[in-house]
């Protein structure tokens, strides 16, 4: 699954739209001040307040494009709405999101900001 994840997530990184997201600026230091743990915890507050109901508030502008790395991440991934999630990572809408698929999402956001933020990445 994780092997699956990876090759998709690298599909979504070609996309002209997607590719052009980075992890930059206040963006970048949030996860400099808080850390990756933090952020993960936010990702998973994030999705399930805003991604896993079944009819989420404001579908497919719930996500900001900046202001916090897992907004960025969310983009990046085709993890922001329903509708990327359907599309992208055949995730289907109008159900509520299960705990694995909620997982699943928070697990995309994680790996994109890490590597965004691993060592070998170009500075912003």
């Amino acid at each position: 699954m994780m092997e699956e994840l990876e090759a998709r997530l690298h599909r979504i990184g070609l996309h002209h739209f997607r590719a052009r997201f980075r992890l930059r600026g206040r963006d970048r230091a949030v996860v400099d001040l808080r850390g990756i743990t933090t952020v993960h915890r936010h990702a998973e507050e994030l999705v399930e307040r805003r991604l896993a109901p079944a009819e989420p508030r404001n579908d497919g502008r719930q996500a900001p494009y900046r202001g916090h790395p897992v907004f960025v991440a969310q983009h990046a991934t085709a993890t922001c709405c329903r509708t990327c999630l359907a599309r992208w990572h055949d995730i289907p809408a109008g159900r509520a999101l299960d705990d694995a698929e909620q997982g699943y999402v928070v697990e995309a956001i994680c790996r994109w900001t890490v590597g965004q933020y691993a060592p070998h990445s170009p500075p912003p």
